[in-house]
């Protein structure tokens, strides 16, 4: 496994300042996180990315990717209406594709529980990682702002079936898949995993595919892992595929979308680019527009230089769970792959792990070894 070069300590703590000016929880997350829901949550895209643990019959197990899941339960079972939590500790991917190694890493980090005035916390959030990242004495560093809910917005607008609607914003994450589905006249989606034995279970009600699923288990002689039960399998399956089955964009309909997309530039000028693009458009997206001027104003306010910000309304990060704004603090020396840090908002995590639905959740991290100017590119 390939070790990030150790960071000074005096740069490591000048790194880890603005995190500690916050005042919030330590935040001791196990290093052994349970795979089906880190699946669930974050999407299974992830997999591949993934230190995964032999099981023994019990529930599956991987070495924790981030903390942002776990900080989340954290806060679920404290049962509070708010909470900051301070993290610092090692995560652990397999090496994508092109590398050598698999990576151990040192990561900083601040998650948020619980907010009325959601879009200055996002600046606040962001100037964090901004300071912290700048910290470790890079020159070259820019902002990358993106918005999944503003994409979420745009699509609620146009006259598209909630099951495309659903595919699209489900494809937002990977934009393999979401220029797939642009792709007017292209070739058919190669079938999921799961798609032909939804369809060979489809004539049955769920309780009746349930228990032909548990039959095929007991003849097959699989156990079930991951905490799910074979109806909660069953009706994932025929959700996923009634959405895999949604008709194609039209030629008409692909075009605003990419249209979209392809806007990037300087904040002010992006955000006036969507505006136009939209018209009228809806309450939904006028809001999203509006909480945005609100951010940016913010963000210069606590001194984020506004040359080193770029919005692309197709950014986005492969973490499923993220629902709202979001951000990557690249360096040119590095490139756009390995981000120095990166966080955003997922509000609606704490509610899918049990939590009050309505809570609201932002965070970021940073990754000392990236961020320090003294590390080999």
């Amino acid at each position: 496994m390939k070790l990030e070069e150790p960071v000074p300590p005096t740069v490591l703590a000048q790194i880890r300042t603005p995190f500690l000016e916050v005042g919030a929880e330590a935040l001791d997350a196990p290093t052994v996180q349970p795979l089906g829901q880190l699946l669930d949550l974050a999407g299974e895209a992830l997999r591949e990315r993934l230190f995964v643990l032999q099981s023994d019959g019990g529930e599956e197990a991987c070495l924790r990717p981030d903390f942002t899941i776990a900080a989340a339960r954290a806060f679920v079972a404290a049962g509070a209406s708010s909470a900051r939590y301070y993290y610092e500790g090692h995560g652990f991917r397999v090496a994508p594709p092109g590398a050598s190694r698999a990576e151990e890493f040192l990561q900083l980090g601040l998650e948020v529980f619980g907010s009325s005035d959601r879009a200055p916390q996002d600046a606040d959030i962001a100037t964090i990682a901004w300071r912290a990242a700048a910290a470790g004495g890079r020159d070259d560093l820019a902002l990358t702002l993106g918005d999944v809910a503003l994409f979420s917005a745009f699509i609620e607008s146009l006259d598209l079936s909630p099951a495309l609607r659903s595919r699209l914003e489900r494809s937002f994450s990977s934009p393999r898949r979401l220029w797939a589905e642009l792709s007017v006249g292209g070739d058919e989606p190669a079938p999921r995993a799961g798609d032909r034995l939804a369809d060979l279970l489809g004539d049955l009600s769920e309780s009746e595919a349930a228990g032909a699923l548990e039959e095929i288990w007991r003849l097959s002689g699989i156990q079930a892992v991951g905490g799910r039960s074979a109806l909660e399998i069953v009706h994932r399956l025929r959700e996923r595929s009634a959405i895999a089955k949604a008709p194609h964009l039209s030629t008409s309909q692909a075009e605003p979308i990419r249209r979209f997309l392809a806007i990037s530039d300087r904040p002010a000028t992006a955000l006036e680019a969507i505006s136009r693009l939209a018209g009228s458009g809806d309450r939904r997206l006028r809001a999203g527009l509006e909480a945005w001027e609100r951010r940016l104003s913010a963000l210069l306010a606590q001194g984020v230089p506004p040359e080193a910000m770029t919005f692309s309304a197709a950014f986005g990060r492969a973490f499923g769970y993220y629902d709202g704004p979001l951000f990557e603090i690249r360096s040119a020396a590095l490139g756009d792959d390995q981000p120095v840090a990166a966080g955003g908002r997922y509000d609606t995590l704490p509610g899918r792990l049990g939590g009050k639905a309505s809570v609201g959740a932002v965070g970021c991290m940073v990754r000392p070894g990236r961020a320090w100017a003294g590390s080999a590119p």
